[in-house]
């Protein structure tokens, strides 16, 4: 544990109402940090504790200039002493107690492309991780520090059924097509821990539509069931991409729920960029399936009978 003194006049303004600050170091950084008195103590991995020291540091130098330590304050700070890039695939991810990894060579070929480019294409079956491990890999950049934001998005397009008017506000009208990637979030992180960080901005599960007039730095951006966006939506997220982000695209082009007479923009984009340096383009099959063994067969029979 370290314990640092902080001058009883710059408590509140480094603290954040209600400590909030803190509560968010606490989750970027991965330590135990709480004040006692004019003292804030920070204890958890030496390595963790380290570079959240080095944070405060950096926050206490902003703080004369500025006057206060926002939000986005905090999360540059993060940002700038995270720490190192992923390494050989490992997550700070865990399951049931479990670490989180790539368990066939088409996972372990799509992590590697998002680790290593800015903007990565992946397209396969139902099963094969494409959203799972994005969003681990967001995680992880999260708690190191390496971005400031998680943002979520997918096309609001129905699965082939027409449910008319939904009730409730835009959010309850959103809720459902949103809802794998908050499962997703769950698997990896506590819900108060989700409802936290959603709070402050630092998570954003959002409609593709909302995305229009954005650019979003700092952040890992995950476009989810992509095989669903017209080509002028695919452009309109793609130009989305700001500084210091990562943007991943994940679709299945076997599952397209838009007319029959609309392109699809996974498909579009995939040819139309192909080539481009610094773009990753990842292809996943049924023998990157892990969900349970019938996922696989079923996927195999459908690809037979369309053969």
């Amino acid at each position: 544990m370290i314990t640092l003194n902080i001058e009883p006049r710059h408590k509140l303004a480094l603290f954040g109402p209600a400590d909030r600050n803190l509560k968010l170091l606490r989750e970027l950084m991965g330590v135990q940090i709480f004040a006692s008195g004019d003292h804030l103590k920070i204890s958890g991995d030496a390595k963790a504790v380290e570079r959240c020291v080095a944070v405060v540091s950096e926050l206490r130098r902003h703080l004369p200039r500025n006057g206060s330590v926002t939000i986005d304050d905090v999360g540059r700070a993060a940002a700038l002493f995270g720490g190192e890039p992923t390494p050989n695939g490992v997550l700070d991810v865990a399951i049931s107690g479990k670490g989180v990894a790539p368990r066939t060579p088409g996972q372990i070929a799509y992590l590697s492309a998002m680790e290593e480019r800015d903007l990565v294409f992946c397209a396969g079956p139902a099963g094969t991780g494409k959203t799972f491990l994005a969003v681990a890999l967001a995680v992880t950049l999260l708690r190191r520090g390496r971005i400031r934001r998680l943002v979520l998005v997918r096309p609001a397009v129905e699965a082939g059924e027409k449910l008319g008017f939904l009730p409730g506000d835009i959010q309850a009208k959103v809720n459902p097509y949103l809802r794998p990637l908050m499962d997703a979030l769950h698997d990896m992180m506590p819900y108060e821990q989700i409802r936290r960080l959603m709070a402050n901005d630092v998570i954003e599960l959002a409609p593709l539509a909302y995305m229009r007039g954005r650019t979003l730095n700092d952040a890992m951006i995950i476009l989810d069931e992509a095989q669903n966006t017209t080509p002028s939506q695919m452009l309109m997220f793609l130009t989305r991409l700001g500084h210091n982000s990562k943007m991943v695209v994940t679709g299945d082009p076997t599952q397209v729920d838009l007319d029959a007479d609309q392109v699809s923009g996974l498909t579009d984009a995939r040819g139309k960029l192909a080539g481009i340096k610094g773009i990753g383009f990842v292809e996943l099959g049924r023998q990157d399936i892990v969900r349970h063994q019938l996922v696989q067969n079923v996927v195999e029979a459908y690809q037979r009978l369309e053969k």
